[in-house]
């Protein structure tokens, strides 16, 4: 079974500059076909993972759900910041 949660810290923890605020939380989700995933980081760092317009977290979201497809599950992931 795939760790998605270290997953995808792994995959942004370069793109921020505070990778000590940096965390990822997977949450239960109401749908059990769907993998709910939180990136918590610094509302500097949330701005350049989300991009402009969306296309970094587009991106990021687009990576993701290459893993989630093994497990046939929908992957939701939400950008917060502290």
């Amino acid at each position: 079974m795939i760790n998605f949660e270290e997953v995808l810290f792994n995959l942004v923890k370069p793109m921020v500059d505070n990778q000590n605020a940096l965390s990822v939380k997977q949450m239960e989700s109401l749908n059990e076909n769907e993998i709910l995933l939180y990136v918590y980081c610094d509302s500097n760092d949330t701005a350049r993972l989300i991009g402009k317009q969306g296309s970094m977290a587009s991106a990021i979201r687009q990576m993701m759900a290459i893993g989630s497809r093994s497990e046939h599950k929908k992957i939701t992931i939400k950008f917060e910041s502290y």
